[in-house]
Formats: structure tokens, C-alpha cells, sequence
């Protein structure tokens, strides 16, 4: 089992910048790949970006590419994603997401609002 936690959501205007963290716990040494989604109400769950665990790449979606960034501390468990110049359009659930093993893992999600 592997257990996620995210945090650092909230509100912020357009422009600005915010940086989630998700902290893994539990079976880590067998992530392999962490990732982040985001979800809109009415909305599928939508793929943001993603990250090997252990030695890259790293992957985004064409709507965030060039603003977010995703990266890892492999020490703390945490993957971390830094959102800048956001916008309206960026404000969603945002949910850490894992795959270790054979099973995949979704966090709690933390909510992103930004104002335009």
C-alpha cells in the first residue's frame, strides 16, 4: 500500500504562482512513476504532468507546458508541482497520482482557484 497526501492548494489571482506538494508513505520503494491530474465538476479527470521516480523524464500536457513543472525529492517522498503564470482555466481538484507495483494510487486532491 502506498498512501498520498497533497497539500499547498488554495486561492490565487491570475498570473500568479502556487506549488503543490504530495507526500508518499507506505510501500515507496516500489513507485515507479508519480504524476499529477486535475478535475474539473461535470469534467474527466484530466493528465497535467508526470515524472519517473527515480531518474526521469518528465512529461506535461500541451495546456501547462512552458508554466508548471513538476519535480521530486526522492529523500522526503514528495513529488512537488510549481504552477506559474496561472490562469482561470487552471482551477480545478488537483490530484497526485502513483503507480508502485502493479496498483496505482490517487490522493485526497486539493483545490486550485484562481481569480481572474
Amino acid at each position: 500500500q502506498v498512501q498520498l497526501v497533497e497539500s499547498g492548494g488554495g486561492l490565487v489571482q491570475a498570473g500568479g504562482s502556487l506549488r503543490l506538494s504530495c507526500a508518499a508513505s507506505g510501500r515507496t520503494f516500489s513507485i515507479a512513476t508519480m504524476a499529477w491530474f486535475r478535475q474539473v465538476p461535470g469534467q474527466e479527470r484530466e493528465f497535467v504532468a508526470a515524472s519517473s521516480w527515480r531518474y526521469g523524464p518528465t512529461y506535461y500536457a500541451d495546456s501547462v507546458k512552458g508554466r508548471f513543472t513538476i519535480s521530486r525529492d526522492n529523500a522526503k517522498n514528495t513529488v512537488y508541482l510549481q504552477m506559474s503564470s496561472l490562469n482561470p482555466e487552471d482551477k480545478a481538484v488537483y490530484y497526485c497520482y502513483t503507480q508502485a507495483g502493479t496498483r496505482t494510487y490517487w490522493g485526497q486532491g486539493t483545490q486550485v482557484t484562481v481569480s481572474s
